[in-house]
């Protein structure tokens, strides 16, 4: 008996140092136009089920950071360096071969974390929104993914819609092709498909990486119309409102510091009082829109999170998920609400502005911007078998970037990031891995995170943060205590934004960024607003 004993707890040991050092699954998902406060684990009223679960039973990240806008954080996302070392420092525009770092698509001295993970024995796969230079050649069939089904650059949410054009391992399908379900939604689209991908890898005994990038919740806002009545009417109490009832959420969780104080709503968004009754419903109408588009995206990572189960890859796979950018304010005041059916196919709803505000609670700002609004992201991370259930539902604060993914996923899958790859020289990786921060450990990034867009700037190094619009002069910020960037330090820290700002300065050479050659208000005066708002002058 004591022998069978034995024998059966050496076979349990065995069995557990074999899984130990198994490969893990990788999942990482990307929404897009997805505010910091859009979630209901980071703060939202919005039912999102499916991601709070993955929080409770995981990590939530309070300080992860994107570039402020799509096509950069796909690059960076994809490469682990910066955008502009990746050769997509703004958008899609190919500024030519003296502007390296503004070509418009992944160049070949960056590598894929579907290249790298693929070398280290990984079954790789992506589905959802490229747009990273496909107009110009560079697709995921051609990046290292062995399997794809992609849009070039999203813009749409139903085959019915205008751009809706769809390639499914590099072959272009009609939107009625009988290899794609009828009637179908992007959203669950991208994660059917992304479990075909994985049932391949299953059958090939493969560990797998999925790259799943959502165009959800980027305009044209588009939903079934059942789930939008779900929210019809809830808004009209207004942005002004919202806002404050989810700044008192994300205390109440304990997601934010009580000592951050919420910003005044910018001054050039009206008061949700002074509008007519019409466009309050109308705006109520474009809310419930988004916040239906948004339960569907949650909804698909149920059905994402229930296939990996039933297919009995759940415990042992990483899931990631983050967002592109801070919400969408884009095109201002009145954003867009165009269609007979609003939400339907051949509608175009934009957010607008109001609501922004909301979706970037607490912070100043949206997408295109430097200050928090425009780079913070929820960033949730799943692993039953590798982060210990005492760390379940916990906030981890350390700062993170969308760089650092890819160092992650080398840890992750015990993958060699490249010196060389197909004849070229590769560019060292610029992020950390976040591996440690599962299980509560010190990150330990070497060098500050720096940011560029359109001319707005920053850097945040340990607890200070430097940034600046491109309007703006620049401002030192203490972010563990005031992330809500309402105290300016500049005057107080000579010295220490000296050093910051020759930091950036040298940063900003070595990447190769370049000056933005439009003064791009977009459609406030930003430093006007935001000087008016803090001193009411």
């Amino acid at each position: 008996m004591k022998t069978k004993l034995r024998l059966l707890l050496i076979a349990l040991v065995a069995a557990h140092i074999s899984f130990a050092q198994k490969k893990p699954n990788v999942i990482v998902i990307l929404a897009d136009d997805l505010g910091y406060a859009d979630l209901g684990c980071y703060g939202s009223e919005i039912p999102t089920p499916n991601l709070d679960k993955l929080a409770q039973n995981g990590v939530r990240l309070t300080s992860f950071y994107n570039t402020a806008r799509c096509c950069p954080t796909r690059a960076a996302l994809l490469t682990g360096v910066y955008s502009h070392q990746a050769g997509i420092g703004y958008m899609m525009d190919d500024k030519g071969v003296d502007h390296p770092g503004y070509r418009g698509h992944l160049n070949d001295k960056s590598v894929t974390i579907a290249e790298v993970m693929k070398s280290a024995g990984y079954f790789t796969a992506m589905t959802g929104k490229w747009h990273v230079g496909q107009a110009a050649g560079t697709v995921p069939w051609k990046r290292g993914f062995d399997r794809s089904l992609n849009a070039a650059a999203g813009g749409f949410y139903y085959g019915a819609g205008k751009n809706a054009k769809l390639f499914l391992n590099g072959e272009e399908l009609a939107n009625d092709s009988d290899k794609l379900p009828k009637n179908w939604y992007t959203t669950d689209l991208w994660t059917d498909f992304g479990l075909r991908f994985i049932d391949e890898a299953v059958t090939e005994k493969k560990p797998f990486m999925l790259y799943l990038a959502h165009n959800a919740p980027h305009f044209p806002l588009q939903a079934p119309e059942e789930d939008i009545a779900k929210f019809r009417g809830k808004y009209l109490k207004g942005w002004e409102k919202l806002r404050q009832e989810r700044y008192e959420k994300q205390i109440k969780l304990g997601l934010i510091d009580p000592s951050w104080k919420l910003p005044p709503i910018n001054p050039n968004v009206p008061k949700w009082e002074s509008l007519s009754e019409q466009h309050r419903k109308q705006y109520d109408d474009m809310m419930a829109i988004y916040a239906a588009v948004i339960y569907r995206l949650d909804k698909s990572i149920g059905d994402l999170v229930e296939g990996l189960k039933k297919r009995g890859v759940f415990d042992d796979t990483v899931i990631l998920f983050v967002s592109d950018n801070g919400g969408n304010a884009e095109p201002g005041i009145e954003g867009k609400y165009d269609g007979d059916k609003p939400g339907d196919a051949q509608s175009n709803i934009f957010l607008g502005q109001g609501w922004a505000e909301a979706a970037c609670t607490p912070f100043w700002a949206y997408k295109h911007h430097t200050h928090e609004g425009g780079i913070s992201s929820p960033g949730i991370i799943s692993w039953p078998n590798g982060i210990p259930a005492s760390r379940n539902g916990k906030f981890e604060k350390q700062p993170a970037h969308i760089i650092d993914i890819m160092a992650t996923l080398v840890d992750l899958g015990g993958a060699k990031y490249p010196t060389t790859f197909a004849g070229q020289a590769i560019q060292p990786l610029e992020g950390t891995s976040l591996k440690p921060a599962f299980t509560g450990k010190p990150i330990n990034r070497k060098n500050p995170i720096f940011w560029e867009h359109e001319g707005n700037r920053a850097l945040r190094d340990g607890k200070w943060k430097l940034v600046a619009e491109k309007t703006e002069k620049w401002q030192l910020y203490d972010v563990e205590k005031d992330r809500t960037e309402l105290h300016n330090q500049i005057d107080k820290q000579p010295e220490l934004a000296k050093k910051l700002i020759a930091k950036y300065e040298e940063w900003y050479k070595r990447v190769g960024a370049e000056e933005f050659d439009k003064t791009f208000k977009w459609f406030y005066d930003y430093d006007r607003a935001k000087q008016e708002a803090v001193t009411g002058n």
